[in-house]
């Protein structure tokens, strides 16, 4: 027992030495260089920038559909047989053209007997007429032969329009799309035939947030591009704004025209539009050089004496890895781009690199050696 008391002062002695030399290579147990008290330490190596204004250009970017000019699904207006087809998948037609003869023998029939009754009708009004001015017959008589006459000559015309719906044409000049009959099909009222799609020139409906309504005029120039054909721009102008804005989305339509004599833009294809607006100046920043803290946001401005300082900023727009500060600092401004992580208020930098920042300085390296 008594041996056992003698050799604990001992180990605590030594045990002592060794925490000691711990903390004298350590720099006894200070701040790290860099992380001390505000001007203490070594200088930090970041890499720094002068805030300078920038011509900008604001753009709104959004996703539309294309759509053509003219659009319909082609059908007919009765209940027929297919008599025969005029056309071809793909076709381009004019206005007006036959696209699809259905069969009308039977209206046919019918016209020949309303066009002989109508005939009929007009004999009789003229030898009335000629009888009422002899006064063989009372004037009275006469008026019911025209209106007989009348009546034939619009069953004569009602016949003709009756048989005109047999023939389907074109309203419009356009492209046709997929055939969807064949002779000897029955077709009635609502029966696809085939689409008809005017795309010599299209339009392009896309949503903007009503908080970017200002920035949206007609005539402003708008840039599209589709999957089907990367590489190519296509340019069009804002035509109309919609006058109401969805309240569930809160955004508004818009709507840009585009020529399309190519024809490479087609209905139904998704669109990435942009928006270009004029250019202004603008004080635009890295946005790695931005710090958001929570609801805060700052950058390290670089006084005269190579220290830095928190200065909150307000930003705006962010593209293209730059962000817009909107107030907080000036032009002719220096600040902190890369390094800001291991800023703090009052620390000294140095003009240098990320990697020049992540190799220790050459003394603190020597006490590290020393403590192995």
């Amino acid at each position: 027992m008594s041996q056992h008391v003698s050799v604990r002062p001992a180990a605590l002695w030594a045990f002592g030495i060794a925490v000691s030399l711990v903390l004298t290579a350590c720099g006894g147990g200070g701040e790290a260089p860099g992380r001390g008290p505000a001007g203490a330490g070594a200088p930090v190596p970041v890499t720094t920038t002068v805030v300078q204004p920038r011509q900008w250009n604001d753009s709104v970017t959004a996703l539309g559909t294309v759509n053509a000019r003219e659009s319909i699904t082609v059908t007919a207006k009765v209940s027929e047989i297919v008599q025969r087809v005029h056309f071809e998948s793909g076709d381009e037609v004019t206005a007006g053209s036959a696209l699809v003869t259905l069969s009308g023998n039977q209206q046919q029939a019918t016209l020949q007997a309303a066009e002989a009754a109508a005939i009929d009708a007009d004999s009789q009004y003229r030898r009335g007429a000629e009888l009422v001015e002899s006064q063989l017959i009372a004037r009275a008589s006469v008026d019911t032969l025209r209106a007989e006459r009348d009546a034939a000559r619009a069953t004569v015309a009602e016949m003709r329009a009756n048989i005109g719906d047999r023939t389907v044409r074109a309203p419009f000049a356009g492209v046709l799309g997929i055939r969807q009959v064949s002779p000897g099909a029955l077709v009635t009222p609502g029966t696809p035939i085939a689409t008809l799609d005017d795309i010599r020139s299209v339009y392009v409906d896309f949503p903007v947030p009503e908080t970017l309504l200002a920035r949206v005029a007609p005539g402003q120039t708008v840039i599209g591009q589709v999957a089907a054909r990367r590489g190519t721009r296509f340019e069009g102008t804002v035509q109309t704004i919609d006058a109401r804005i969805d309240p569930n989305t809160r955004a508004v339509m818009v709507r840009a025209g585009f020529e399309n004599a190519e024809r490479l833009l087609r209905p139904g294809m998704l669109v990435e539009v942009r928006l270009q607006q004029a250019a202004r100046e603008a004080l635009m920043l890295p946005e790695i050089a931005v710090i958001q803290v929570g609801r805060d946001t700052f950058v390290f401005r670089v006084k005269d004496d190579d220290t830095v300082e928190q200065v909150p900023v307000t930003v705006g727009v962010r593209e293209q890895g730059l962000v817009e500060v909107v107030e907080g600092l000036e032009a002719g401004t220096r600040i902190v781009v890369d390094g800001t992580g291991k800023l703090r208020p009052g620390m000294t930098i140095t003009e240098g690199s990320v990697q020049e920042a992540k190799t220790p300085p050459a003394d603190e390296a020597g006490a590290a050696g020393a403590a192995q």
